[in-house]
């Protein structure tokens, strides 16, 4: 127990060194991932406004019926994939990724890549 509050409050304070350098703008927002053991979220948020523009998760209706039996890493793949699409479609190209104290790594990769591939620029 003692070693998932170390791990997370590291975590914590990697977010936090991160976000003093990583801030999005209404013309380039802030993608953020958020990964909890089971589900996989991610956003685009404008900070000057601190506004979610856009937010697709493993729990979106969209993408719900095509999880069924899939791999963590398969799952943030669609999810990649349905936060490009909601962001290209309010005309966002380019954003600022934000693994939010998250090693670049597993799921967090597999979600960033399936984002660039479906057009979004970082």
């Amino acid at each position: 127990m003692a070693a998932d509050r170390k791990r997370n409050a590291t975590r914590i304070r990697r977010k936090y060194s991160i976000r003093k350098r990583v801030n999005g703008t209404g013309a380039r927002p802030r993608l953020s991932v958020f990964r909890s053991s089971k589900h996989i979220y991610a956003q685009v948020i404008d900070d000057t406004t601190g506004e979610t523009l856009v937010s697709a998760s493993t729990q979106s209706p969209e993408i719900r019926e095509d999880l069924a039996g899939k791999e963590k890493i398969e799952r943030a793949q669609l999810v990649g994939k349905l936060i490009a699409q909601k962001t290209i479609a309010k005309e966002i190209t380019t954003v600022v990724f934000d693994r939010n104290g998250f090693i670049y790594h597993g799921r967090v990769k597999a979600v960033a890549e399936a984002a660039r591939e479906g057009g979004l620029a970082f």
